[in-house]
């Protein structure tokens, strides 16, 4: 394999039917897909301009085309749920899952774009641009943030993208509303066996909704909540359940953030739309499950 060249044909194979092919039809010749997407790989792996893409990949225009095109319409969320299907009917998918999101800083090329000033994400409805485009403003200035929940492995199940400043807490049930793993028999499975979450999703909601559904929380009460239950004494009720051991295991999502941010791509926002930007961390995620179940039988 070459510097132009990311997946080995064992991965290509676990992908290539979900994507565009020849239909047979005169017309324009038809471009290849297995290079159109080892070009958008490349491209979000380096962090470079659509228009520096090396001359092996072919012109820019069309690969950009082909990414905008499959952003749209879906084509990476569909691959992510056959793959997570798959890995859950071979039994590699573990359903103690982790939460959490990470920051990335916005670009002045991605900013340069009307954006509704306090809009709100759409989080029911993620293939529909929301009118802030995912980018806010921090601390650090505008940026975005990648929320992620993660099996027990560290691989990413649901992917939503929403302003920086935006907290984490209120996207917990949205990311859980979009878990939805097929199966060969009856309904998809929407429920996990836990959930790992830091401080910041601490809050009555979750945990009642956690409770009523009967799924482990495993996330800690911050100081001021453990003060607040304290000073109202026996009206304050008990302390909230916390299995120490079995939160050391959230760290998969930290070394999962890692891993999306070697592409630079992800690292910095350069794109404008919301949609494209959060369908090239879902690639990144359909490229960490080919790796785990290239080896499947």
């Amino acid at each position: 394999m070459s510097r132009f060249q990311v997946l080995s044909d064992a991965q290509w194979d676990l992908i290539a039917e979900f994507l565009p092919s020849r239909t047979g039809r005169q017309g324009r010749p038809f471009s290849d897909a297995r290079t159109m997407l080892e070009g958008i790989i490349y491209r979000y792996r380096c962090g470079i301009a659509w228009r520096d893409l090396p001359e092996t990949y072919g012109p820019w225009q069309t690969v950009w085309k082909w990414h905008r095109r499959m952003a749209g319409d879906g084509t990476w969320e569909r691959v992510l749920a056959v793959l997570t299907a798959d890995a859950d009917a071979s039994g590699r998918l573990d359903w103690s899952l982790s939460v959490d999101s990470t920051i990335a800083r916005a670009h002045q090329h991605a900013t340069n774009v009307t954006r509704l000033t306090g809009a709100s994400s759409n989080y029911k409805n993620p293939g529909v641009e929301p009118p802030d485009h995912a980018i806010g403003r921090s601390r650090g200035g505008l940026s975005t943030k990648i929320h992620q929940l993660v099996d027990g492995a560290g691989l990413p199940l649901v992917i939503l993208v929403t302003p920086g400043q935006s907290g984490d807490a209120p996207v917990f049930l949205p990311l859980l509303e979009q878990l939805r793993v097929a199966r060969s028999r009856g309904r998809p499975r929407t429920r996990p066996d836990g959930v790992r979450g830091d401080k910041a999703y601490s809050s009555r909601a979750i945990r009642a909704h956690l409770r009523d559904r009967g799924i482990k929380s495993v996330i800690p009460a911050p100081a001021d909540q453990q003060g607040h239950r304290k000073r109202r004494g026996a009206r304050g009720g008990r302390p909230v359940g916390f299995d120490r051991d079995d939160y050391r295991g959230r760290n998969v999502i930290e070394r999962r953030f890692c891993h999306v941010k070697q592409w630079r791509g992800l690292a910095t926002r350069y794109d404008k739309l919301a949609i494209v930007y959060r369908a090239a961390a879902i690639l990144n995620a359909v490229i960490a499950w080919t790796k785990r179940l290239r080896d499947t039988p």
